[in-house]
């Protein structure tokens, strides 16, 4: 008897030794995310889909874009959702206009340039969260502007007629503010520039604090609270599609993220995040179930 028990002992020893061992936290991963409301949102989406499909998950958001793409270099973030137009002039330091105004061109330009990184750029989301310059209906009627060239005429023989509200980041960037006035040929005084969080520019011009503001053209409080886009006349902005970019390593590990996460590409259009980004800036609405709420009503949950 006893030398069964061994010989079953042994058995099972060998056994164990050759099985695959699976651990509960096997398929780990990190996205980061940035710092406004969107970023949120869509770090939210990719945990949704991948938890479904049997990653553990964590997030962290909240950093600035030049943070959350050096989190990405340095595998503190194992994806994150990155803006092309941002790719292109804040990291690379490119500023070809028939490059970075045409969607296919910047996308294939950065899954080129980005490969040398071990950077893959998975497929891209199709709506446009442009950055836009936004003033209330009535002021722009009122002082006959659309678009940012009509400011520039104005703001040259009115150059304290309006407070601007921008972030930090869009003030200094080489597709912000400080070059957008370049670009267009015409001055504020740096007095009428109030830099602030970018969530609060959209309060701040909602109250009569600002006449013109820096937003996201995805962004729902700009139909809410009744502001105008200013046309950006001069093609200064770049396209800014939202792109899961992903180390190399970690799509080589587990391939099928990327199937997972194409699951949103077509569904999410502008008129989608822009109900999402209303949702939780207008109606005060947690993230997580903002987006969960959404994947089901879609058939992704």
């Amino acid at each position: 008897m006893r030398s069964m028990m061994k010989l079953l002992g042994l058995f099972i020893a060998c056994a164990l030794a050759f099985a695959p061992v699976v651990s509960a936290g096997e398929k780990e991963l990190v996205i980061g995310g940035k710092n406004y409301t969107e970023a949120y949102l869509l770090a939210e989406l990719g945990r949704a889909l991948l938890e479904k499909g049997g990653f553990d998950v964590e997030v962290k958001t909240g950093v600035g874009s030049t943070l959350a793409r050096q989190s990405l270099e340095n595998g503190q973030f194992d994806l994150y959702y990155e803006y092309t137009g941002t790719a292109y002039t804040v990291y690379h330091h490119q500023k070809d206009a028939a490059v970075m105004t045409d969607s296919a061109r910047l996308y294939n330009w950065l899954q080129e340039k980005d490969a040398a990184k071990d950077l893959v750029w998975l497929d891209p989301i199709r709506f446009n969260n442009t950055y836009t310059l936004m003033m209330k209906k009535d002021t722009a009627q009122k002082h006959g502007i659309s678009s940012i060239s009509d400011l520039a005429a104005y703001a040259k023989e009115h150059p304290k007629a309006f407070t601007v509200g921008v972030d930090i980041e869009f003030y200094e960037r080489p597709d912000g503010f400080k070059q957008l006035m370049k670009e267009y040929q015409f001055r504020l005084d740096r007095s009428m520039v109030k830099k602030m969080e970018t969530g609060l520019t959209y309060m701040a011009l909602r109250d009569d604090q600002l006449q013109i503001a820096m937003g996201y053209a995805t962004d729902g409080r700009i139909t809410a609270f009744g502001f105008v886009n200013l046309v950006d006349d001069r093609n200064f902005f770049p396209v800014y599609n939202p792109v899961p970019v992903v180390r190399k390593e970690v799509l080589e590990k587990y391939p099928e993220i990327r199937e997972i996460l194409m699951a949103i590409t077509e569904k999410l259009t502008t008129a989608e995040m822009q109900k999402l980004n209303a949702a939780v800036d207008i109606d005060h609405r947690n993230e997580r179930e903002v987006v969960r709420e959404w994947l089901t009503a879609q058939g992704l949950l």
